[in-house]
């Protein structure tokens, strides 16, 4: 798991920027609208759903839209209807990568996901190739400058934490996912700032990259997170902080 906050930093400068997009709205109305088919439209016994709402109001999406994705999500309204398809492969440098998309087409999105990758340096591998690299956890970032990894550690002493790290001036928690509801809603009662809160696939071991592989797998990942279909990018890969920062 080392070097997991890096790539949530990453992940949190391309959400701003899918922000300023308008990009972000359409992949969490997707979300939703996939929550509720599959789950219902009760958030206190739909998890995913209630994780997609959230993350929908900490955006400040309106609740008109919130609550017109998930009437399409139950049938209610009508709309187009979205298929979860996961691509694994491989980037600069031996990366593994996992691409999770939302697609009302996978005969259209899966030839542009493997052009993709085979533009940026990349191949698109067969399902499994990679995903026995990562582990699916709650992950839960708070701010190191605001607390301090004894006080979270106090506060969960008595709830099932898989782990707590400090990282780049972020505390990560670690939590198994059926788990993470609970234990975000704890620290937030007890007014811990978080700055990025999901269950995602956390790799097991990371691949090392600097210069030219470091930036042209960067340039990969921003490729594939620009595509309308993809949800959310995973990747294996721990680069020096000067790339990082250098990131628009």
């Amino acid at each position: 798991m080392s070097g997991h906050s890096k790539w949530a930093n990453i992940k949190h400068r391309k959400a701003a920027q899918d922000a300023k997009k308008g990009k972000i709205f359409t992949k969490l109305i997707r979300e939703i609208t996939v929550a509720a088919r599959v789950g219902g439209d009760d958030l206190n016994s739909n998890p995913r759903l209630r994780i997609a709402v959230l993350k929908a109001r900490e955006n400040n999406m309106p609740m008109d839209n919130i609550e017109r994705a998930i009437k399409k999500g139950t049938g209610a309204l009508e709309g187009s209807t979205y298929e979860e398809v996961r691509y694994e492969g491989y980037g600069p440098g031996g990366v593994a990568i996992m691409v999770e998309c939302m697609t009302d087409n996978k005969n259209r999105t899966t030839p542009e996901i493997r052009t993709i990758f085979s533009k940026n340096g990349g191949n698109l591998g067969e399902t499994g190739c990679v995903a026995y690299l990562f582990d699916k956890k709650g992950v839960i970032n708070i701010d190191a400058n605001a607390s301090t990894e004894d006080k979270v550690m106090e506060i969960l002493l008595d709830y099932d934490v898989e782990d707590i790290k400090t990282e780049d001036n972020t505390i990560v928690v670690y939590t198994a996912p059926e788990k993470f509801n609970d234990i975000l809603e704890v620290i937030r009662s007890n007014n811990l700032p978080t700055l990025d809160s999901e269950i995602t696939y956390v790799p097991q071991t990371t691949v090392h990259l600097e210069g030219q592989k470091a930036s042209q797998c960067l340039r990969l990942i921003e490729a594939l997170e620009d595509h309308d279909d993809v949800q959310s990018v995973h990747a294996n890969f721990d680069i020096p902080d000067d790339i990082i920062n250098n990131l628009s």
